[in-house]
């Protein structure tokens, strides 16, 4: 999820200033910051929480709240929903992401 943000947004992990992961309760194997040092978020600030466990939400979900230094205004910033989650918000689903990657690697 993370490598797909940062292409999207040709972000460079050098311009996190800080991370903020929720997972639901059924997710416990592994703290989400682990998979941000392995993309190179060494010197950024990260924070792991579980989520409210609301009848009928989604499970399995990993949620990412990023601060970065960018000149990219609020409108131009692509939001990044995955599998399951696309359902929360379908306009910013596969096609858009599909599509935006499309974009940036042509």
């Amino acid at each position: 999820m993370l490598e797909t943000i940062f292409a999207l947004n040709e972000i460079d992990p050098d311009d996190v200033v800080s991370a903020f992961f929720t997972t639901t309760k059924d997710l416990t194997a592994t703290f989400p910051a682990v998979a941000a040092r392995e993309v190179g978020l060494d010197n950024v600030a990260l924070m792991c929480a579980h989520e409210m466990d609301v009848p009928g939400s989604l499970t399995s979900c990993i949620r990412v709240m990023m601060h970065i230094n960018t000149t990219a205004t609020a409108n131009e910033i692509k939001h990044v929903y995955l599998r399951g989650a696309v359902q929360l918000r379908p306009e910013w689903g596969r096609e858009p992401i599909k599509r935006a990657i499309a974009e940036t690697t042509a």
